[in-house]
């Protein structure tokens, strides 16, 4: 993350904002710049990539669903936008260790123990490792004793859309969130792939609440995508993983895709059109349960 922090000292903090006696080394100054740097790119993130899977992916007739909420997208935007500064507070303090120099971040290629194949493999054991973390702590928040005190707010959203992808509770969101930020304390990993592995892992996360369904068929079976996360929030059980299967398989959780089989939230819709319960030109607006019993109850 300092290479976040120099261009934004470059560029803004060192010539319009603090004084030139503030050395840009000194802890202070760089914690405040990481949070104002966290927040406003988690921001920019969230919107911008949420916006652009919602206008150009995000099937919209998905707001038929009889559990699609009324004013569910700008709900999903007002509690990601109020949970996301919360989140930063922790975020900051393991980037603000970052840089000052206790991870296993690096520079340059040379600097890595195995090279360029040591960079090629930390990105596919970054992917690994973060699935597997995220598999037992997605779990873990499902425990009946914590659920409804830092889960459920997420699975509020039956039929998610994109902008539901950051909308946690902001204990949810940061202990999901903190595989890829310890990561690099426990392996070596350049400075540049981590900043892309951190956009990738947004993207992702807006891609599995992104209500397109379509899974090339070899991959259908490996890769935990938006068919396979939109059964996690509507059967609750199953589905904890972030990329892969692998863990749901292992931990017995997996559950083949409702979409994949034709009985998920499309094929849901158009058996109520065809039964004159929606109105096929319009959006329902209303969280009509009694249409839904095929969805479990928490």
């Amino acid at each position: 993350m300092d290479l976040v922090l120099n261009v934004a000292d470059y560029y803004f903090f060192t010539p319009y904002v603090y004084p030139s006696s503030w050395p840009e080394d000194e802890p202070l100054r760089q914690i405040i710049g990481l949070m104002v740097a966290t927040n406003l790119g988690a921001a920019i993130l969230y919107l911008g990539l949420g916006a652009l899977s919602y206008f150009f992916i995000f099937d919209h007739k998905l707001m038929q669903h009889p559990q699609f909420l009324e004013n569910q997208v700008q709900r999903e935007i007002k509690y990601a936008l109020w949970s996301l500064p919360w989140i930063s507070i922790p975020t900051v303090a393991l980037f603000f260790t970052e840089v000052r120099g206790y991870s296993k971040l690096y520079d340059n290629v040379d600097e890595s123990p195995l090279g360029w194949p040591g960079l090629i493999f930390s990105m596919v054991s970054f992917l690994f490792f973060t699935d597997m973390c995220i598999y037992w702590i997605h779990r873990f928040l499902h425990h009946k004793l914590i659920y409804k005190y830092f889960h459920k707010p997420h699975h509020i959203w039956k039929i998610p859309s994109p902008f539901a992808s950051h909308a946690f509770h902001p204990v949810d969101g940061f202990l999901q969130g903190l595989p890829y930020h310890i990561y690099p304390f426990f392996f070596p990993l350049h400075k540049v792939l981590y900043l892309v592995l951190y956009v990738f892992v947004n993207v992702w996360t807006i891609s599995i609440h992104d209500g397109d369904y379509r899974v090339p068929n070899l991959l259908q079976i490996v890769i935990n995508g938006s068919a396979h996360h939109t059964d996690h929030h509507l059967f609750f059980d199953y589905n904890y993983g972030q990329y892969f299967t692998l863990w749901d398989r292992i931990g017995g959780s997996y559950r083949y895709p409702s979409a994949l089989m034709g009985k998920g939230p499309h094929d849901c819709i158009k058996k109520l059109t065809a039964e004159g319960k929606l109105n096929s030109n319009g959006i329902n607006g209303h969280n009509n349960n009694k249409n839904s019993s095929h969805v479990k109850k928490e």
